[in-house]
């Protein structure tokens, strides 16, 4: 396989992590630019034996269908990923040419690209870019015919990429509006039960929100150059160093809002004291001795998470996601279920190893466990502290399309049979 100028790099071994999913090499449907050392003289990984994720079987549909076109409509809605070499992709302002391989079957010259449940396991110094459909037909070799799909899986697709189809691909991906968002996608060959399944499943959140996998460690998160542009911003994490002291202050809940979570608990202190959850009043009056000795800028704060926190906790109640005496104790599920995606995003960006990142999700598993009772109370804790900051940063009217969205979240996350908060124990 080349990537267009035959440039090559010295690739080193993957760390071993003790999870059986994870090998050092990629399988060979992933390709291999330039038939680069690192990869040459390993077996290949087996594809899976079944479809990884709905769309592997929405594809597979398409082919057995025998429609051109519906595989077209399939390939629009999907991420689509190449492989690269990470010295390339760090290269400022230039991005690698897609990559090439010969189909020994038709010998025909394709651009192998991947779906979301096939990319290969976590390498160091290989890594993914996603592309559209779109961006494939404008950015076309002009001398390939072919796209292969999954090549040399039992999920493979080839599909005729002479101009007149190119034009169809655009057509396509403008009609698609892209990959789906707010959609629950699992890798039915990921982590689906135990610890690390149930780590990872407190990044579902986001997971649904961006309509990526939510039970996987590997290549990428969502790609290699998004993964760290997602750490530089919101997060603020340029390397290393810094990802591993955000980690430790989202671990710690740090971030969550340090007023927000005195407020609830000085309610869930007076509960325990009174031996019921006490009435709005009340609270309000703990609250202010709780913060009468703190500044003004806390007081406030503390007065307007308050109303926030049980205007919000009276929604949900009105719309059935919680107990008519139920209550919200604790926000930490925002920062724990962050973390995972930090995590995620931070192994993308080969800021640490697969094993690493393994430890790390267990350790926020045992954390969640410690916090919440049940996968019900940490959605909620996680929906609340969206919903209370959104309204704190920009008013109630603002804050009501992420009520409405984080609410259908929390929907999908704890009533649909496939989800994970269904399905793994929390304790």
């Amino acid at each position: 396989m080349t990537t267009g100028n035959g440039a090559g790099t010295e690739g080193g071994g993957a760390v071993a992590p003790p999870h059986e999913a994870y090998r050092t090499q990629p399988p060979a449907y992933a390709g291999n630019p330039g038939n680069q050392p690192g990869y040459a003289g390993h077996p290949a990984a087996y594809p899976p034996t079944a479809p990884p994720t709905g769309i592997e079987r929405a594809l597979t549909a398409a082919v057995a269908g025998g429609d051109g076109g519906a595989v077209v409509e399939v390939l629009a809605r999907t991420r689509l990923y190449v492989l690269v070499a990470r010295l390339h992709a760090d290269i400022p302002g230039w991005t690698a040419p897609l990559p090439t391989i010969r189909d020994e079957a038709s010998r025909r010259t394709c651009v192998p690209v991947l779906t979301p449940g096939m990319l290969p396991p976590w390498h160091p110094e290989w890594v993914f870019r996603e592309v559209s459909l779109g961006e494939l037909a404008r950015t076309w070799p002009y001398d390939v015919r072919r796209l292969a799909v999954n090549h040399g899986t039992p999920y493979a697709a080839m599909v005729d990429a002479r101009p007149k189809h190119l034009k169809a691909w655009l057509r396509a991906d403008e009609h698609s509006g892209g990959p789906e968002h707010r959609v629950l996608l699992t890798d039915g060959g990921g982590p689906l039960y135990g610890p690390l399944a149930h780590g990872l499943a407190l990044g579902a959140h986001l997971a649904v929100t961006n309509g990526l996998i939510w039970n996987r460690l590997g290549a990428a998160y969502e790609d290699y150059a998004t993964d760290r542009a997602r750490l530089r911003s919101p997060w603020g994490i340029p390397h290393r160093a810094e990802y591993r002291d955000r980690l430790a202050s989202l671990m710690k809940n740090q971030l969550v809002g340090r007023v927000q979570e005195a407020v609830l608990r000085t309610r869930h202190t007076l509960a325990a004291r009174l031996g019921r959850t006490p009435t709005r009043e009340e609270w309000a009056e703990a609250v202010a001795r709780t913060f009468a000795a703190r500044d003004a800028d806390d007081r406030a704060l503390a007065d307007r998470s308050l109303h926030y926190i049980a205007l919000y906790e009276n929604r949900l109640r009105a719309d059935g996601a919680l107990a008519p005496d139920g209550r919200v104790d604790t926000l930490a599920a925002f920062d724990l279920g962050r973390a995972v995606n930090v995590v995620r995003l931070a192994l993308g960006a080969r800021y640490g190893d697969p094993h690493e990142a393994e430890q790390d999700v267990l350790r926020l598993g045992e954390l969640a466990r410690g916090a919440y009772p049940s996968w019900a109370d940490f959605s909620l804790g996680y929906l609340m502290a969206r919903i209370v900051h959104r309204a704190e940063d920009d008013g109630p009217e603002a804050a009501e399309p992420t009520y409405q969205q984080s609410l259908a979240e929390h929907r999908i996350l704890t009533q649909d049979p496939t989800s994970p908060y269904r399905n793994i124990p929390w304790s």
